[in-house]
């Protein structure tokens, strides 16, 4: 229990060399492309979850938005494996770390705004400033709706970052309690063993869904610049 909460979120290094790169691209070992002329039931699995989301999540965009397809389903089953990779024990999970999500939130929020602006410019531009503003609250709309529009990206982020970090710290609480009342109590370690099992069920849940609401947000924001 004296252990540090926040070790585990830490950026892992061996011999003194950081390996968070190794971690990153490891998840791309487990979708393999197939190969053969019939699949796996892996893979068919694998295919079939991917057709399934592309269709429902996409269905709202046009041709423009629509060719942003691939990039947005390697997106969220990037997050989404890195996420449950980080519930194994002894793991790392990037996606607690805000640099990283802030890094996969402002190249794709500032692409679809520059969508907007190249092929959208008046509509985009009207959103600053709604139609019927009274002339006093001119200036005052268009600072808000562009606090608003840049704040969109550090919102992305810190929302992925604070599920995932809140679930983590969670469970490793939830675990202390347990080795510490098994000491004191048999019957109080049981009850928050099994807390602990449903609280790692919901965690499995929340990290694919925390990955969704993350490219779900993502192509929200295209579509409104496409």
């Amino acid at each position: 229990m004296n252990e540090n909460l926040f070790t585990s979120f830490a950026s892992p290094t061996m011999m003194g060399l950081p390996i968070v790169t190794l971690i990153i691209l490891f998840p791309s070992a487990l979708f393999p492309s197939p190969g053969r002329l019939i699949n796996n039931r892996f893979t068919s699995i694998q295919q079939w979850l991917v057709q399934l989301t592309s269709k429902q999540m996409m269905m709202i965009h046009n041709h423009k938005g629509q060719a942003w397809t691939l990039m947005l389903m390697s997106l969220i089953m990037f997050i989404g494996s890195t996420n449950l990779l980080g519930l194994l024990p002894h793991s790392f999970t990037p996606t607690t770390q805000l640099s990283m999500n802030l890094g996969m939130a402002i190249p794709l929020w500032a692409g679809a705004v520059a969508m907007g602006l190249r092929h959208k410019t008046k509509a985009s531009l009207a959103h600053f400033l709604p139609q019927g503003t009274p002339s006093p609250l001119i200036p005052t709309l268009v600072i808000i709706e562009s606090i608003s529009l840049f704040i969109q990206p550090m919102a992305l982020a810190v929302r992925l970052t604070a599920n995932i970090t809140a679930g983590h710290l969670l469970i490793h609480l939830i675990g202390g309690a347990t080795l510490a009342l098994t000491n004191i109590s048999m019957i109080a370690a049981l009850i928050t063993f099994i807390i602990l099992v449903l609280l790692t069920v919901l965690e499995f849940a929340v990290a694919l869904i925390q990955a969704y609401v993350f490219t779900l947000l993502v192509s929200l924001y295209l579509h409104d610049n496409t």
